[in-house]
């Protein structure tokens, strides 16, 4: 490998574990100016009182199971408290009141998010008889956003809203701006400690929540800087012209994100290491108070990129709206196609061939979506598709009509894939199992495990024959299967779906692990609930970890949303002293060891897995009851998408000004 290369890998594995929300590794145990709205804000409702803040339920059991309202009590549900924080604002913004946000995170713990909105209401409730204040931040499920006189669209619908962060807040303040002066009230866990006072005057109008969240429930997490600004750029992609800033009093760093082109820019930004092959498609329009905005472009690489949104909340698994999309897509092309009679007798366009090199936002602005489940991650309205297809073949047609040359740069595009989709098809019966246990199709130099439990069986893909001798030899036969990986397996980045498939690592990887991949992925087969990467604690290691985890983030990436894949940690050191053996995974616990027993201990640096015998790797590596396991998860979908086209993919300059960036956070190198 070239240094250039040594230096791309061992950057890419120290700063994903330094930045998680970047390519998230977790331990097995995230200026006023002038705005042109679309239609539904340039009509906003006038009514919004207290008798507009509507009641359904109270706080206690937010603080008794605070997991089931934020989702866990760790770094990601602290992030969770300033996010509904951060979304109140945002609403007013698709409400058509809001053109500015600023968020702070101070040096006192505290964060504070302003916004020059309309205010929360400070008039007194007419059916609890006290501020209207008071009652949204401390009733949960209180609010406007059930009211459509308040607000037309929202994010919040199922949420929980402010009241939840309030509840689990040490210390909230609450400060609005209304009808020339500024309100002040206080509240300590979720109750108030004050009154609702006036502390001024004040010009304009605007709402200030600076909390701090409760120790005693949000045990763990520091406010991460870039958590929260990957996520404030994601909402100022999806709501044009809105300026949203992060200052961190910490360290000095700000970020200030508005973007007049709004998911144009988006698309722009997830091509912006790819080459592509037309200007971004654009269209914005509404019907039936649905708004739909779609952004598209094809580049000339061979992975889909699709993200979907409903009310500015991330559909990670899509819906009506991108169903509608994809269809009308397929539809649009089709009939250009065979209207311009550019498909030979036997091609015929499907679905999958439309997702060649295919860049898209689908964002939809709906005023009651039914999400499927608490997690908001599927829409699940059917008006909603009907809505979205017609406009989008609408809107495409037309566009292909009037610039025919890009129109036909696609459908060749398109038809590539399609012939390429065919050879696929016939490669893919070579490495294709014929039933899910059944052992005779499964590849030679698999070691499976007796069990035939996908939940209680695992998987180590081990770097090499040499380590893949020792992890067989120390295994847990009854459910720990190896497969040893002959060197690196081709990089998916940069290669059609047909050249994956004849790479013969990949083919066995496929085989092993049941699932098939493409057009015919079926997790429901897969054959191991744990996929354990374990490679070398060196720099081919680290670039046989990353080539892994693109091929399952390209290909595989229902087995990372379902928390099925895994990196070993084996350790890096063994020291000895006075026949007292210990192993130590990082120089911090090597320098603390040697500290305690002494400088004349031994210590051995293992370069691979090769140098464990099988014992010594059973022991630290892969008995479940001692071993450390980091499980991969993708908090920012977008980030990671970013980062594997930048690190994997053929532009150099954007690798090489990461390297620059990051090269600081490298503390050693191995050449």
């Amino acid at each position: 490998m070239h240094l250039q290369e040594e230096l791309i890998f061992k950057i890419y594995i120290r700063v994903t574990f330094k930045y998680p929300l970047r390519f998230f590794f977790i331990e097995n145990r995230g200026i006023f100016s002038t705005i042109k709205w679309h239609k539904m804000a340039e009509e906003p409702v006038k009514k919004y009182g207290a008798e507009e803040i509507q009641v359904l339920e109270g706080l206690d059991a937010v603080r008794r199971r605070p997991g089931m309202f934020i989702g866990s009590t760790d770094a990601r549900g602290l992030h969770h408290l300033a996010f509904e924080a951060i979304d109140n604002s945002v609403d007013e913004a698709l409400a058509g009141f809001c053109t500015k946000v600023d968020i702070v995170i101070k040096n006192d713990g505290y964060v504070s998010v302003a916004d020059n909105g309309r205010g929360i209401p400070v008039d007194v409730h007419p059916k609890f008889k006290i501020p209207a204040l008071t009652v949204v931040m401390t009733v949960l499920h209180s609010g406007g956003k059930f009211d459509k006189n308040a607000y037309k669209v929202s994010g919040g619908l199922h949420g929980v809203g402010i009241s939840c962060t309030c509840a689990l807040s040490e210390h909230l303040i609450a400060q609005v701006k209304r009808d020339g002066k500024l309100y002040r009230q206080e509240f300590r866990k979720g109750v108030p400690s004050t009154p609702l006072v006036v502390e001024g005057d004040a010009q304009g109008t605007g709402t200030i929540i600076t909390f701090t969240p409760d120790r005693s429930i949000i045990e763990t997490g520091e406010w991460n800087f870039d958590t929260l600004s990957h996520r404030l750029r994601e909402l100022a992609f999806l709501n044009k012209g809105l300026e949203i800033s992060l200052a961190d009093e910490r360290t000095e760093k700000t970020v200030v994100y508005k973007f007049d082109g709004g998911i144009v820019q988006f698309v722009e930004l997830l091509n912006k290491n790819k080459k592509t092959l037309h200007p971004v498609i654009y269209f914005d329009k509404t019907k039936d108070d649905v708004r739909v905005e779609v952004a598209v472009q094809y580049n000339v690489e061979y992975t889909e990129t699709v993200f979907s949104f409903v009310n500015n909340i991330n559909t990670h698994e899509g819906g009506t709206h991108l169903s509608g999309f994809k269809t009308a897509l397929t539809r649009s092309l089709n009939n250009y196609a065979e209207t311009k009679k550019l498909l030979q007798e036997d091609i015929k366009l499907s679905s999958e061939d439309m997702k060649e090199g295919l860049v898209a936002v689908v964002s939809v602005k709906v005023p009651n979506p039914q999400f499927e489940g608490q997690t908001k991650t599927k829409l699940g309205n059917s008006e909603v598709k009907g809505i979205v297809d017609s406009m989008t073949n609408d809107q495409l047609s037309t566009f292909f009509e009037e610039n025919p040359g890009v129109a036909r740069t696609i459908v060749q595009k398109c038809i590539d894939a399609a012939r390429a989709r065919e050879a696929a098809r016939k490669a893919r019966e070579l490495v294709r199992r014929k039933g899910a246990l059944d052992i005779s199709t499964l590849p030679g130099k698999l070691s499976d495990c007796a069990s035939r439990d996908p939940t209680k069986s695992e998987l180590f893909l081990v770097e090499g024959d040499s380590a893949g001798g020792s992890a067989k030899g120390g295994r847990n036969r009854e459910f720990q299967a190896i497969l040893p990986l002959r060197g690196k397996i081709i990089n998916v980045e940069k290669a059609r779906l047909i050249k994956v498939l004849q790479n013969e690592e990949v083919g066995t990887l496929i085989t092993a692990i049941g699932t098939s991949i493409g057009e015919e992925f079926d997790v429901a087969k897969l054959r191991y609930h744990k996929i354990i990467i374990m490679t070398d604690a060196d720099v081919d290691g680290n670039h046989i970890a990353c080539l892994l985890l693109t091929f399952f983030y390209r290909y595989m990436k229902a087995l990372i949303d379902n928390g099925h894949i895994y990196l070993a940690l084996p350790p890096l050191y063994k020291i000895e002293k006075n026949r007292k053996v210990q192993y130590v995974y990082n120089d911090e616990q090597k320098n603390k060891v040697v500290a305690e027993w002494g400088k004349d201990a031994g210590i051995q640096r293992y370069k691979g897995l090769g140098e464990m015998n099988p014992r010594q790797l059973w022991d630290t590596t892969m008995n479940p009851a001692d071993r450390s396991l980091k499980k991969i998860t993708i908090e920012d979908a977008v980030r990671a998408d970013e980062l594997f086209s930048m690190l994997m993919g053929d532009e150099v300059e954007p690798r090489r000004d990461f390297i620059m960036e990051h090269a600081k956070d490298v503390r050693e190198l191995d050449v």
